[in-house]
């Protein structure tokens, strides 16, 4: 069976000091793997390889077994939902136009195409409908990542990369927004990788983990088989930050 996306012997250094080497890694389409390990890993250098934010030194990234290297750069991230800490929206835009942004740019003049699309993704996340004209300054944490969520999902991508989304809001709010984004993925079935420092979202919202530690996979493993046996001492450490 053919990956939704494989990591080929990829080799990755930063001024000389070598982040990761023969890495080798494959997500299954439908698949949510949470990425977890120490700072430094390597976690958010994989994600931003798939959508070619970060090329690598050696090896392929390869999304249905084609080589990225040999796509359209612009159109591969149009078509690869990315949220990340923050939200990072667009501050002279309304949420309409944020999560609209990139539907724009596929439908060109199909402007009711596109609203069509805000509107059901704006219900799917979670917002009222009144929050359309409203400016990212005057909503809230958690409102302003459902936007970001909503921006990165809008396109309908069949891949969506997350790199720490929730980390900059509140614990209640961070529940509510783990919540709403696993019964989006159970209702889409969208290909997600999700990276995290918290093993408890990484248990939560994964059907696979993956544990780097120094740029090396130490386990990859659905969150029940990680909790019942972990596979290196760094597995179990992780672990038993979770018990």
């Amino acid at each position: 069976m053919q990956a939704e996306i494989r990591f080929k012997d990829i080799k990755k250094s930063y001024d000389g000091k070598i982040v990761m080497e023969g890495f080798n890694f494959a997500v299954e389409k439908g698949d949510f793997v949470t990425i977890i390990g120490s700072s430094g890993c390597g976690k958010t250098t994989a994600l931003k390889m798939v959508n070619g934010l970060i090329e690598p030194d050696e090896g392929e990234i390869l999304i249905k077994g084609e080589n990225i290297r040999g796509m359209d750069q612009t159109q591969l991230r149009r078509n690869i939902g990315y949220a990340i800490q923050g939200s990072v929206l667009f501050p002279h835009m309304t949420v309409e136009q944020n999560i609209a942004y990139v539907p724009n740019l596929i439908n060109k003049r199909d402007r009711a195409k596109t609203r069509a699309a805000v509107s059901k993704w704006m219900g799917i996340v979670g917002l009222d409908g009144e929050l359309r004209e409203r400016y990212p300054s005057e909503l809230s944490g958690g409102q302003q990542q459902r936007v970001g969520i909503a921006r990165a999902l809008a396109a309908s991508p069949e891949i969506l990369l997350m790199d720490e989304p929730f980390g900059a809001v509140d614990e209640i709010t961070r529940s509510q927004l783990q919540t709403e984004l696993r019964r989006i993925y159970e209702q889409t079935k969208i290909t997600v990788l999700f990276v995290t420092h918290d093993i408890g979202e990484a248990l939560k919202l994964g059907t696979k983990v993956l544990v780097m530690d120094q740029g090396e996979i130490q386990q990859y493993a659905p969150p029940e088989e990680l909790l019942s046996h972990p596979a290196t001492p760094f597995a179990e450490q992780i672990v038993t930050c979770a018990r």
